[in-house]
């Protein structure tokens, strides 16, 4: 059974291979703070401690006493970033041991036998037990008790130990998933892959990424595939971590794979050049990498759902997509595509932007029935292999009929992972559903004594209602009162909405927004111990495509082709012809293969 992560590791991750001081590293999350993007977690590489030390101790790799010039009182520092909403996960590479320039090298050497006067070291040797219990009492308990929350168990000195065989990474994985259990925490490491069966230690450390397009484009296929050896929970290094080059692009997209990904950990090397902060990158680049980040920290609930569904049945957030298609030939030809939990299925952008176009191809493969697109609201008809296309600012995320999406309401300048006051719930067409929103405290074992909230919802398609049921289980789990925003997606303009709380007609804010084609309803102070039903309108309620025109209108102006060649395709693509006909003549025209295309996309329902 994989264990449940606690919820903060579900949010956004801050990392960098940096010599950060203190000051440095306050300024930056007051930055991003300002710059309203949110972080769970702060990861410190592994210039925390000592590293610049004398040649007779060894490489300064291996360390455990904090480098006081750069961070003169850690447990000032802990506690501020513990103020902010932040965790912390401090980097350590065991396998040199203890040398005589530590701080808790004496005690720690008396404790062992071993001959402090003459600086004898004291090695690395997870497979004795005297060892063992030392190196959790002096090198991470006192790191714990002032604010370290878990390690990154980082580079190993490969598969040697006194046990024949015997991986010294994975008994690191072990002793420290027990120990944590022994403190009352949910076990939890950041580690190297240690072998088959180190998937019940997450999370993985997928190693150091270069930064190009064909690592970017691996990690989809390496992600979802993991899953078949039961490894569902990997952390890579998002945006990528050395070599390479620039590309604000590349990043981009690398940055909307990851909040579609198991963990969100930004990463980069130690190079003045080589920073994740949005504000690196052009302003458009780095607007659309704020809303992406900001849109991670609002999928948390849903998120923290999916972590439960693992925990409970072995069923990953990540899947390929044969999983569910065993006998369909083509879910199996699509590598790069994957499920994310059970509403939705992702297929993150890995090539470069169509510099006429203005936005990158993707090749989708979408199982029989109607599909969402989850940022658009439109309605693709599935049963077959497509080309569509998309504009930096989005990737294609497809919503299943009927799926249930609850999500937290954005909170500016925020770093709180904690359960929502204000769920934004989307809803979208086609199907009866039901999802079962999954909230706990997040972090203790106190789940296990039944101390949970399960907040049913439904939509019940032939009856035209959605339904959130009260709250069953511990109800001091979450706030008793909610702001509910219940976004109905890809549905037409309803306007006859009604909303029930325990069978009595309420009022609500309602609004359309016909570009997404989404009506949302607003429910201020709902009771979440009641029951809510929206009533839809008796009338059709998906939203058929009917943009044909002004899709193109919007393609033809963005691209970067002859005016007079744009002028010919509208007038085209605005004639009332057939569509078999309509495609025939802009075959004939010999256009561009990716033009054709996008302009085909625009035609399909």
């Amino acid at each position: 059974m994989t264990p449940l992560l606690p919820r903060y590791t579900l949010g956004n991750w801050w990392s960098r291979y940096w010599k950060y001081t203190e000051t440095e590293y306050k300024e930056l999350f007051q930055r991003f703070q300002q710059e309203d993007v949110p972080f769970s977690l702060s990861v410190i590489d592994m210039d925390w401690h000592l590293v610049d030390i004398p040649a007779k101790y060894g490489s300064g790799w291996t360390g455990y006493t904090w480098n006081k010039e750069l961070f003169p009182d850690p447990t000032r520092f802990l506690k501020w970033l513990q103020d902010q909403e932040l965790r912390v996960t401090l980097n350590v590479h065991p396998a040199d041991g203890v040398k005589a320039h530590e701080e808790m090298y004496v005690p720690m050497a008396k404790e062992l036998g071993i001959d402090y006067t003459a600086e004898h070291p004291i090695s690395f040797d997870i497979t004795d037990r005297k060892f063992r219990d030392a190196y959790f009492k002096y090198l991470h308990r006192p790191e714990e008790e002032r604010g370290v929350s878990f390690w990154w168990l980082d580079w190993q000195q490969g598969t040697t130990t006194k046990v024949a065989g015997l991986d010294p990474l994975w008994l690191l994985n072990h002793y420290h998933a027990l120990d944590q259990v022994k403190q009352d925490k949910r076990p939890l490491i950041l580690s190297r892959y240690a072998g088959i069966g180190s998937h019940r230690y997450p999370v993985g450390f997928s190693g150091d990424t270069i930064i190009t397009w064909e690592s970017l484009r691996f990690q989809p296929y390496f992600t979802s595939t993991a899953t078949n050896v039961g490894y569902t929970w990997w952390s890579h290094d998002i945006g990528g971590h050395y070599k390479g080059y620039k590309d604000d692009e590349l990043s981009l997209r690398w940055i909307q794979f990851g909040v579609f990904s198991p963990i969100m950990r930004l990463h980069s090397t130690n190079s003045p050049f080589n920073g994740k902060e949005p504000w690196r990158f052009q302003e458009s680049i780095g607007t659309i990498m704020k809303q992406y980040l900001r849109l991670r920290h609002e999928l948390i609930p849903y998120l923290y759902t999916m972590n439960w569904r693992t925990h409970q049945n072995n069923h990953p957030l990540v899947m390929p997509m044969y999983y569910e298609y065993p006998f369909e030939n083509h879910a199996y030809d699509a590598p790069h595509q994957y499920f994310f939990g059970s509403e939705l299925i992702v297929i993150p952008v890995t090539e470069k932007l169509d510099s006429d176009l203005q936005k990158a191809p993707v090749d989708v493969w979408l199982p029989e029935g109607r599909w969402i697109d989850f940022f658009s609201g439109r309605v693709y008809r599935g049963g077959k292999k497509l080309r569509i296309f998309r504009g930096l600012d989005t990737i294609p995320v497809f919503a299943k009929e009927g799926a249930i999406v609850p999500m937290a309401k954005h909170v500016p300048h925020s770093n709180s992972v904690d359960n929502p006051t204000a769920l934004s719930v989307l809803v979208f067409p086609g199907k009866s559903n039901t999802f079962e929103l999954y909230e706990d405290d997040g972090e203790s074992f106190a789940y296990q004594t039944g101390k949970y909230a399960i907040t049913k919802m439904q939509l019940d398609w032939e009856n035209k209602q959605f339904v959130i049921l009260p709250v069953e289980g511990d109800k001091s789990i979450i706030p008793e009162n909610r702001e509910l925003n219940i976004s109905f997606k890809g549905f037409t303009n309803m306007n006859k909405i009604k909303v029930y709380i325990n069978g009595q007609e309420v009022d609500f804010i309602d609004n359309y927004h016909s570009e997404t084609n989404t009506c949302t309803v607003k429910v201020m102070n709902y009771d979440t111990q009641s029951s809510l039903v929206v009533k839809l309108p008796d009338e059709p309620l998906i939203q058929a495509f009917n943009k044909h025109e002004e899709a193109t209108f919007d393609l033809l102006n963005k691209a970067q082709i002859s005016f007079e060649l744009k002028d010919e395709l509208y007038q085209l693509m605005k004639q009332d012809k057939n569509k078999f006909d309509l495609l025939l003549e802009l075959r004939s025209m010999e256009i561009d293969e990716n033009l054709y295309d996008a302009l085909l996309e625009n035609l399909i329902d």
